[in-house]
This record gives structure tokens, C-alpha cells and sequence, in this order.
């Protein structure tokens, strides 16, 4: 299995702070791997120096076989990424239908049409502003906007974060088909239940190291070291 991602001894700083300290992880073609870890334990910071927002002043962040380490996000992107930032990030005063032609047109399976198919409540609410949907609308869209760049690697950031439960059922149902269809993801999450029952393969984050590396199954078959090593959020 090639990797289409693999960050080799990330160290990432915020100012004086050294956040992520030889952070090393990869994602295979066709592959869901998780990263987990409790609040602060760098998830973020790792998903900011992948992307090129946060670029990391030591290591290296390889996608599809290419040195990107310090790329501007705009490469990155271009290069088959697609990133659904922590937050949604949403344009609120602009209405779902303009939000989704805010990505250029790709070629691919996605395009707003089947957007609309796979997200029936995106076509209902085609013409209401960003900040007028709900949360799980506002996830919905931004995993939408993701899609229309056809990407190779899809890149979530806590999508099920402040969600109902049902809502994050239906996000997870709509990650899980992704990986079916052969997209590669990399899901970011505190709730570990979830996401380890979605994943090939996971890594959990401690003070900005990796602290476990292996099978998604084995971790979530341990409940006492998931708990321990990723947190109390294993709850569905």
C-alpha cells in the first residue's frame, strides 16, 4: 500500500511554545486512520502543519510522494487535499448554493449536483445563509465544500464536535462512505468510540507525541487503555 501522506519527526511551534515534538504518522491509499488524544494534545497543531498553516520548523510532511513541508495551503490543497478545519469555517453571509461555488470547478465524481444527492438537507436549504443552518448543517457544508475539490486525502477535524447524536451518526455514516469509495481520510477526534469504529489503523497524541500506533480494532477492543491513553470521550 503506497502512503499518500506521511509526516516524518514533525516538531511545531507556537512562538516560544513547542507544541508537537516528533510527530511522525502516515495514511495509506484507501486508508481511514484516526488520530486521537485528549483536548491539548496537539491534533490541531498537526492537521495546521500538514495543511501549511502552522508549518513545522523541523521534519517533514510528504503528500503523494512530494516534499510539502513549508508549502503555502493553496499547494497543498492543489495537490489533492481536502481540509474540513475544526469549527466548520463556513462563509455565514453567504447562502449554502454560494458557499459551495466557492471551490474550483475539479474533475471528479463531485460536483454540486451530487453534493445535493448525498446531502439532501444542503439542496433543501440552498438558498438560506451559512450562519442561519445548524450545526450539523454547517458540518454538512463544510464537508460538502471539501468534497467539490475532489480531493485524494480528506482531512476532518473534530466533525462531530458539538453535534446531536443522531447528526453525528449521519456525518460518520457519510465518512464511512467516503472510505468505502476508496478516498483516503485522516479523522481527527475526541470521541475515540466513534472514530475506532470507522478506522483501519490509529494514532493517539499525548503532550504532542505519539503515544500509541497500531490497529484501530486492538485499541478499541482495550477499553481501559483507550480510555487511558485518549480520554474519557469514548461514549457514543
Amino acid at each position: 500500500m503506497s502512503d499518500v501522506l506521511e509526516l516524518q519527526e514533525l516538531h511545531t511551534y507556537y512562538g516560544k511554545s513547542h507544541i508537537l515534538h516528533g510527530v511522525s504518522l502516515r495514511v495509506g491509499q484507501g486508508e481511514l486512520v484516526a488520530l486521537l488524544g485528549r483536548n491539548g494534545a496537539g491534533k490541531t497543531t498537526t492537521m495546521r502543519s500538514i495543511m501549511g498553516l502552522t508549518p513545522p520548523r523541523s521534519g517533514c510532511v510528504r503528500l503523494f510522494g512530494q516534499d510539502l513541508t513549508r508549502a503555502p495551503s493553496y499547494r497543498i490543497a492543489a495537490a489533492g487535499v481536502g481540509y474540513v478545519p475544526e469549527g466548520r469555517k463556513i462563509f455565514g453571509h453567504m447562502s449554502v448554493h454560494e458557499n459551495l461555488q466557492v471551490p474550483p470547478e475539479t474533475k471528479g465524481p463531485w460536483s454540486i449536483d451530487t453534493i445535493y444527492e448525498l446531502f439532501p438537507r444542503l439542496n433543501e436549504r440552498r438558498t438560506s445563509k451559512g450562519g442561519r443552518l445548524s450545526g450539523g448543517e454547517q458540518e454538512m457544508l463544510a464537508i460538502a465544500r471539501a468534497l467539490l475539490l475532489n480531493p485524494k486525502l480528506l482531512i476532518l477535524d473534530e466533525p462531530s464536535q458539538g453535534l446531536a447524536p443522531v447528526i453525528v451518526q449521519e456525518v460518520m455514516r457519510t465518512i464511512a462512505r467516503m472510505k468505502k469509495e476508496g478516498m483516503s481520510v485522516l479523522l481527527v477526534e475526541q470521541n475515540a468510540r466513534l472514530a475506532l469504529q470507522l478506522a483501519d489503523r490509529a494514532y493517539v497524541l499525548s503532550d504532542g507525541e505519539v503515544v500509541y500506533d497500531g490497529d484501530a480494532a486492538a485499541l478499541k477492543a482495550d477499553t481501559k487503555r483507550m480510555e487511558s491513553l485518549a480520554g474519557v470521550s469514548h461514549a457514543a
